[in-house]
């Protein structure tokens, strides 16, 4: 009986499949092997395409004249500073007693890419068993699962050709595109910049289209013109909370249609605000201006209370409003999340949250699914009770796992097979907790804010009690909205460790 080999994206995922394996590993130069298993690894991408140059020389100088470069088949080679490890895993590959290969890189598109180019490179025949190994996280249970169900590579060609076709796009766009920009361009741009020699025009399919977004929004920007305008508040007090009436300009109203206003709330001079305060107050008034979120808005705030004016409750409604706990986790999603609460910038983000993927903490983050699968959700009981080791969940975790919600959780929108392409969403394991204490401060944040947002969805949902009133001072409307939190649901594991939340 052969050998059967095992090759990984990076070393530290090898340990993981070795670990998980249980066979007699020893150490070898770039590789672990066994009486019937060998692990090996690369150390991210093995090889790379070629520059126009290694096709023809005279391409390494750049002219209009040999542009567009359309090569009929694109050309492949290793990258120089990783050579060692690929000459080791090429033989590795080719050895005869290896009869067997799973393929363990990253369960996406780029790490099929990773492993495809270097098969390609190392010339591996056809006719070896091949298998390919997708897992959602990394803990032991995880990678065996992969390792049973492992399906033949072939039925993941779609997802190869997807990779290679993405690769040939970025290399295209950027080759072609950089090259006429800056034969064009690159004199004008330098002599702006005051550089003595022509500047390099960098063109890719990503980062110029956001560059393209970047510059729209500053232009926006630097032509607005503000405009401002002088709003009219009324304090009032309703059942003991106090809040803010706004001033509308509605039929009934001395200034209905007036050419005074600047919208139905606004005022365009602050002289006409304070003539309305003065109306209704019946005496002249101090005028405090209030620059209100950045929008150079200002208010002119009088309390009716204070000065014993009667303002007449008009109009009340009330409605329950019911709000669910959000979707869980996809990287997108939680790179916009850690940038609004923690200042990090998105590759930061993926940074870490990959981190903690390695250690498995969390499942695979290069997703774009929002939810569960049905499978997943039959087995979450492991990943609620892990996690309720650790002492700040505890609670939480009892109590959903005392509840039914857990159990009915693949009912919900939490669970959607269709929405689900690679993998499903970011959800701690509930395992590789003895990790957490040496993680950096910014990690446990994220790891946390990940598991908050997982144990939110068994909770039911937040309940408000939604007011709007219209109060009528003299021939004047004041429209006041508010919300009322009755009962907690899903936000007392949201806001869990925050300061207390206003409740309208």
């Amino acid at each position: 009986m052969g050998k059967y080999l095992y090759i990984a994206e990076k070393p530290s995922v090898a340990q993981e499949f070795a670990k998980a394996l249980k066979c007699n590993f020893k150490k070898k130069d770039g590789y672990m092997e066994a009486e019937d298993a060998v692990v090996t690894w690369c150390v991210g991408h093995l090889v790379t395409m070629s520059y126009p140059e290694v096709y023809d020389p005279a391409l390494k100088r750049w002219t209009l004249e040999t542009l567009p470069f359309l090569p009929q088949e694109f050309k492949y080679e290793v990258i120089p500073s990783v050579s060692k490890q690929f000459n080791i895993v090429k033989g590795l590959l080719n050895r005869a007693d290896v009869e067997r290969i799973y393929v363990c890189t990253d369960s996406g598109r780029e790490g099929e890419y990773i492993y495809r180019l270097v098969d390609q490179m190392a010339g591996v025949p056809a006719t070896k068993d091949k298998r390919r190994v997708w897992i959602d996280s990394q803990t032991e249970e995880e990678i065996l699962r992969g390792i049973k169900n492992a399906k033949p590579i072939a039925d993941y060609d779609h997802l190869s050709d997807a990779a290679y076709l993405r690769a040939m796009e970025d290399y295209l766009m950027g080759i072609n595109f950089s090259r006429v920009l800056t034969l064009k361009y690159g004199y004008t741009v330098s002599n702006f910049l005051k550089a003595e020699k022509r500047a390099a025009i960098s063109v890719g399919r990503v980062m110029t289209c956001v560059l393209g977004m970047v510059v729209r929004r500053e232009r926006e920007i630097r032509v607005f013109v503000k405009t401002p305008f002088f709003r009219v508040m009324v304090g009032l007090m309703v059942q003991g909370h106090s809040f803010e009436g706004e001033f509308r300009a509605v039929e009934g109203s001395k200034y209905f249609k007036s050419p005074k206003l600047y919208k139905e709330n606004g005022f365009k001079e602050k002289k006409d605000a304070k003539e309305l305060i003065s109306t209704l107050l019946g005496q002249e008034v101090s005028y405090q201006e209030i620059t209100e979120n950045g929008k150079n808005s200002s208010r002119a705030i009088f309390d009716a209370v204070a000065k014993g004016l009667t303002a007449l409750l008009t109009a009340i409604e009330k409605k329950k409003e019911n709000k669910f706990a959000p979707l869980l986790f996809n990287l997108a999603e939680l790179q916009n999340e850690c940038s609004r609460l923690f200042k990090i910038s998105p590759d930061e983000t993926l940074k870490i949250v990959q981190d903690l993927y390695e250690k498995k903490l969390v499942t695979y983050p290069r997703t774009d699914a929002r939810v569960l699968s049905t499978a997943v959700s039959k087995e979450i009981h492991k990943n609620i009770g892990g996690i309720g080791h650790l002492s700040q969940f505890s609670l939480f975790t009892t109590e959903i796992l005392q509840g039914d919600a857990y159990k009915n959780i693949a009912k919900t929108r939490y669970v959607n097979d269709k929405q689900i392409t690679d993998h499903y969403a970011i959800i701690p394991t509930g395992q590789g907790l003895s990790a957490l204490s040496s993680l950096p401060v910014l990690s446990k944040r994220v790891y946390v804010l990940i598991a908050k947002r997982f144990l939110s969805i068994f909770y039911p949902p937040a309940v408000y009690q939604k007011v709007s009133l219209t109060v009528k001072i003299d021939t004047e409307s004041f429209f006041a909205n508010f919300k009322v939190l009755v009962e907690e649901g899903y936000l007392k594991v949201a806001n869990a460790g925050k300061p207390a939340q206003p409740t309208y």
